[in-house]
């Protein structure tokens, strides 16, 4: 759908290096994570390798990103914005400090996407 609209779709997989990953995220605009969580993947983004401005999505498994160094580079306008449908800790307490910044979609609790039956 989005090479329809023109954009330029990159992906990685774990099969490749880490070397093209870092490569990737500096320089993508939108981040969509689609992994599983697994001691090779735990962390896997950190947000400060992400290029500046640049979107993150995450629907897999809220262990894939550092959630300290996400909320720094949130508040800091590193990174533009965090669609979050997942959190390190589930479900994350109230007064997690991602839930409350402007510039994150999320709804604590209930999921981003919905399934149609």
């Amino acid at each position: 759908m989005l090479k329809a609209m023109g954009a330029r779709v990159l992906y990685w997989s774990r099969s490749k290096s880490n070397t093209q990953f870092d490569a990737l995220l500096s320089m993508t605009d939108i981040v969509s994570l689609h992994l599983p969580l697994t001691l090779e993947t735990e962390r896997i983004i950190d947000p400060r390798r992400m290029k500046r401005g640049a979107i993150l999505v995450i629907t897999a498994r809220g262990g894939l990103v550092d959630e300290p160094f996400l909320i720094n580079a949130l508040e800091s306008g590193h990174l533009a914005a965090a669609g979050l449908d997942v959190f390190a800790a589930e479900p994350p307490p109230a007064d997690h400090p991602l839930l409350s910044l402007p510039n994150v979609i999320c709804e604590a609790g209930k999921p981003l996407l919905h399934r149609v039956a």
